[in-house]
This record gives C-alpha cells, sequence and structure tokens, in this order.
C-alpha cells in the first residue's frame, strides 16, 4: 500500500491485469508524475480520503502509471493532461476517463462505473478510434502542405500575447522552428513572450506551459524534453537574429541542465513545482532559504539525445564550450548505458535493477538526431555509424507499410495494438533526412518519405501542433541545403557553414566532395568557397537563384 494515498497501488504489467481478469474487476489506472503538482495534490487530497480509498480497493484494481517511465500507456490511456484517471476493462479497454478528480468529482464516477460494469461488464469498453488499426491517410508529398501550414499559422496566431490559439499556451517549439523560416515575427513574438513568463531567470530553465491565453497561471514544473527543445529554439532565434534577446535563455537553460538537472554522467528528467509561485517568485538569495523542489534524476534516451542536439546547435552558434563539453559527456553516457553501438537497440532509462523498455520510436528519434548533429558540429564520422544502427534497428522493428509505429506491439492492455503516432513519425523521418545526407544511403531519404505521405492524405486537417510535419514536407519537395566542407570541423569554413541562417542546413566536414580549403553547396552549379564570406555569397546567389 502507498501510505500517503492509502490506495493499494498494482505496477502495470501482466499480474495486474491477471488479478483484474481472475475477479472480473475493472481497473483504475492513474497515469502521473514526479514533476506533476497537481498528481501531488490528487494524492494528497483525494486518494489519501480513507472511504475513497477503500471503495476504490474493493471495487477496483488500482494501477499506477508513471508517465515519464511508460510512454506508450501514457499515448493510449492520457485524457487530456495529467493526472489522468481512466477506467479499463481487464482486458485494458476503455470505460471512461478524466484527468483532476477532486473527492466529490471520484465518488460519482466510481458510483457511476460500478452502475456501468454491473449493467454491462466488459461489455462497455472500447477502443480509441487510433488503436483501431485502420490505415493511415496516405496520400502525395506535393508544395501544398509546407504552403497550408504556414497559412494555419498565421489563422491560429494571437497577436496579441504571441503563441497560438487562445487558451492553454504551450511552448511548441517544433512550431517556432517552422515559423523561424517562413514567419518570423510571430516566432520571435512567441518566444519573447516565452522568455517573459515561462523562463525561470534566478536558476534558468523553462515552465512547462501556462493554462490562460495570456500566459499567466504558470505551470511551474520543467521537464527535460521542453527544456532541450526550447534551448534549441532559442538558439536558432540568435541563429536568424543575432539578438542577446535570445541567446541569454539559452545560456541560462544550459546552466540549468548542466547543473539543477546533472546527474554526474547526464541530465535528469525533471523538476517538480514545488511551491509554485511562493517559490519561483522569490529572489535568489530568498529561494536560498527556501528547500529546492524536487528533481528527478532519471536518466531517459530520448530526452538526452535530444539535449545533446540542443546543446551541440548552441555551441555551433556561440563557440561556448562549456555546452559542447557537456553534450560528449551525454553521447559518452547513454552508449554506455542506454544506446547499444552494435545493435542499435535503445534502452528508455535504467533506475538501479529497473529498466525501461527498447524500440521507442521518439527516442529512436532524437538518437539519430543527436548523433547526426554530433558528426556535423564535432566532425567524427563515427556518430553517423551509430545513428545508422539505431536508425536501421528502429526500422527493421517498427516499420509498417509505410508509417512507424510508436514502439513494438506487445504487452497489456491496449500497448498491444499498433500506434501510428505523427509527431513521433516526424521527429523520425526529418532525422532520417539528416542520415541520409550523412551516410550517404538514399534509402533513409524513401523511408523519410513514406513516413510524410503516410499522412499526406489528411494534409489540410494539419494544424500548427504539428508544424514540423512542413518542414519535413519542404525538405522532401524542395530538396535540402546540403554544405560539403573541405576542411576539418572546427575550421573558418565549417564554423561559418554551421552558422549560416538556415537551420535546417545538413553541414559535412572534412567531405570528400570538397576540396581542402573549401566549401561547395552540393547539387549546385556555383563554384566552391575558399572563405567565410565567399561562402555566405554562395548561399545568397544559390537563394536567389530559386
Amino acid at each position: 500500500m502507498n501510505e500517503s494515498t492509502r490506495v493499494e497501488w498494482r505496477s502495470w504489467g501482466q499480474e495486474a491485469f491477471a488479478e483484474a481478469e481472475r475477479t472480473a474487476t475493472p481497473i483504475l489506472l492513474s497515469l502521473s508524475a514526479t514533476w506533476c503538482g497537481a498528481c501531488h495534490e490528487m494524492d494528497a487530497r483525494t486518494y489519501a480520503e480513507p472511504r475513497i480509498a477503500a471503495n476504490i480497493n474493493d471495487s477496483f484494481v488500482p494501477i499506477r502509471v508513471d508517465v515519464d517511465r511508460h510512454p506508450r500507456v501514457r499515448e493510449r490511456y492520457n485524457m487530456g493532461g495529467f493526472p489522468t484517471t481512466a477506467f479499463l476493462t481487464p482486458q485494458g479497454h476503455l470505460l471512461t476517463g478524466a484527468t483532476y478528480l477532486g473527492p466529490d468529482g471520484m465518488r460519482q464516477v466510481v458510483d457511476r462505473i460500478r452502475e456501468l460494469w454491473s449493467e454491462k461488464g466488459a461489455a462497455a469498453g472500447r477502443v480509441p478510434r487510433a488503436l483501431t488499426d485502420e490505415p493511415t491517410p496516405a496520400g502525395e508529398l506535393s508544395e501544398r502542405i509546407e504552403e497550408h501550414i504556414a497559412g494555419q499559422l498565421t489563422e491560429q496566431f494571437d497577436p496579441h500575447h504571441g503563441g497560438w490559439g487562445t487558451e492553454a499556451k504551450f511552448p511548441m517549439s517544433r512550431t517556432i522552428e517552422f515559423a523561424l523560416k517562413r514567419e518570423r515575427q510571430q516566432a520571435l513574438q512567441t518566444l519573447d513572450a516565452i522568455a517573459q513568463h515561462l523562463h525561470d531567470t534566478v536558476d534558468g530553465g523553462f515552465f512547462r506551459f501556462a493554462t490562460s491565453g495570456d500566459w499567466s497561471d504558470v505551470r511551474y514544473e520543467k521537464v527535460l524534453d521542453t527544456n532541450a527543445a526550447l534551448l534549441r529554439a532559442f538558439a536558432n532565434a540568435y541563429l536568424y537574429t543575432g539578438e542577446e534577446a535570445y541567446r541569454e535563455p539559452a545560456a541560462r537553460t544550459v546552466e540549468y541542465l548542466t547543473d539543477t538537472l546533472w546527474t554526474g554522467i547526464a541530465i535528469g528528467g525533471s523538476q517538480g513545482p514545488g511551491q509554485g509561485a511562493a517559490y519561483y517568485t522569490l529572489s535568489a538569495d530568498e529561494r536560498a532559504d527556501h528547500e529546492s523542489p524536487r528533481t528527478d534524476l532519471t536518466v531517459f534516451a530520448g530526452g538526452n539525445a535530444l539535449a545533446v542536439d540542443a546543446l551541440l546547435a548552441y555551441y555551433s552558434y556561440t563557440d561556448d564550450e562549456t555546452a559542447r563539453s557537456y553534450a560528449e559527456r551525454i553521447l559518452a553516457a547513454l552508449e554506455d548505458e542506454l544506446v547499444d553501438t552494435d545493435s542499435g537497440v535503445v534502452t528508455h532509462y535504467r533506475a538501479g535493477e529497473e529498466t525501461g523498455e527498447t524500440h521507442l520510436l521518439e527516442d529512436a528519434a532524437h538518437v539519430v538526431n543527436g548523433w547526426t548533429r554530433a558528426h556535423q558540429v564535432l566532425g567524427d564520422s563515427r556518430y553517423t555509424d551509430v545513428a545508422q544502427r539505431v536508425a536501421d534497428e528502429a526500422i527493421d522493428v517498427l516499420h509498417d507499410d509505410g508509417a512507424f509505429r510508436d514502439g513494438p506491439s506487445r504487452g497489456e492492455g491496449l500497448c498491444d495494438r499498433p500506434l501510428y503516432p505523427i509527431d513521433s513519425g516526424v521527429e523520425f523521418a526529418d532525422s532520417l533526412l539528416d542520415l541520409a545526407v550523412l551516410s550517404g544511403e538514399p534509402r533513409y531519404r524513401e523511408l523519410a518519405a513514406e513516413a510524410i505521405e503516410a499522412f499526406a492524405g489528411a494534409w489540410d486537417r494539419i494544424g500548427v501542433q504539428v508544424a514540423g510535419y512542413g518542414s519535413v514536407a519542404a525538405r522532401l519537395t524542395n530538396g535540402d541545403l546540403v554544405v560539403d566542407v573541405g576542411d576539418p570541423a572546427g575550421s573558418d569554413l565549417h564554423r561559418a557553414a554551421l552558422r549560416i541562417a538556415d537551420h535546417e542546413t545538413v553541414v559535412v566536414p572534412g567531405a570528400e566532395g570538397a576540396d581542402a580549403g573549401t566549401a561547395n553547396l552540393r547539387n549546385s552549379d556555383l563554384p566552391p568557397a575558399a572563405t567565410p564570406d565567399e561562402l555566405l555569397a554562395r548561399v545568397s546567389e544559390a537563394a536567389e537563384a530559386e
């Protein structure tokens, strides 16, 4: 029993589902996270109430899942936020669900589920549409995809407060990066709002989101994925503008990741909200007299690979040696612990004797992105060799009729049903495009095209939430800007290539297709450049020719 909640929580797994089957008892599934303030509040207010806990223990098989450690469970049962409270049949089919439930709300839902179960039993369960194994809406790639999503930027942009939409504001990093090339002022206004409202100017790092359209009512959790993605977005904004307003929040986030969340070998997963505004509105001196919010120092493969990508992007534009040093340390740590460089298998996490899942699409996408970035920035082609093994393993296990599953179709509940997430599919396709350039293997580009085509039949229904789909579609239809540098990493030409004002540029240091002392634009008739200024001029000429 968890004494803090009085509920006899089971772990997600075969044993809990077997108990539900054997006793013909429905399941109460609680999706929670160590960083989730509302989750801890629900534990204290709802699950700690003796009568509620007794009713749950008597009428359900209660299962508690950490959403960071079990992303496939999260994606199948998330009711729109955390905590999620889902009620399931013993087979894992969904009866109903909600997010936060106070004591009164929980009593009402428990009574309703009891009645439903008494009347219909397992027949009342349903399988969400995304898991019914229907084919993805495939179609042909065209330039209209990028144009449509660019149009959605303007249609959904909030000109008063920045960001897209008028309700809760999330820092949609991929959307910001898509806008940097197409609607730059929207991207910069949004980053300005994020820096003002979600950036912790004392300890560094970014909070998860704001629940109001004016970026107020901030949720004060800090998670690695959000911070790594925003570090890269602010770094890319600095690339385009050269303004300190975008470099400074990025620099403070590098400090946060490599200090507060640093485990000694890599970056931990999150930091909780603590006392929220009561803590985060204090000055540095005032905070020193208070207990810091709790950190979860679990090292997750995907989040750390995303951090490698972001740290090396920041280093590319600033020459910040701290960012480079920590990126290299993370690369080494992941290869020691979570990325098998021989087989290409990526393990989600390890914590003591507990080991996470393998073959998760999101993890593979971030690892391939991080390792190909490492080749481009650090100049060691071995990183691309590892990225190829990871990509090949993910393709072998997850590729299915042109699309990619989020993980192997196995496990309890709805985890044995395939799920084809468009967001992770886009991330993986994006990484495959970089890999195709660096490895010289065109099959990766072909697979990336298939992954985007798998959803192209619904192009007119894709919005700004997955604007990265438009970025990858544009790379496939328009081609990549590839710079082959004849000199090794760290040379003036290499550094200039990394700082071309297009964050989707692929840079190949020590390329076989370029003579020493020169840099070429691949697939261009323009003459080689011998100096950084000449290289920038060639890029401008190529852009004008289009």
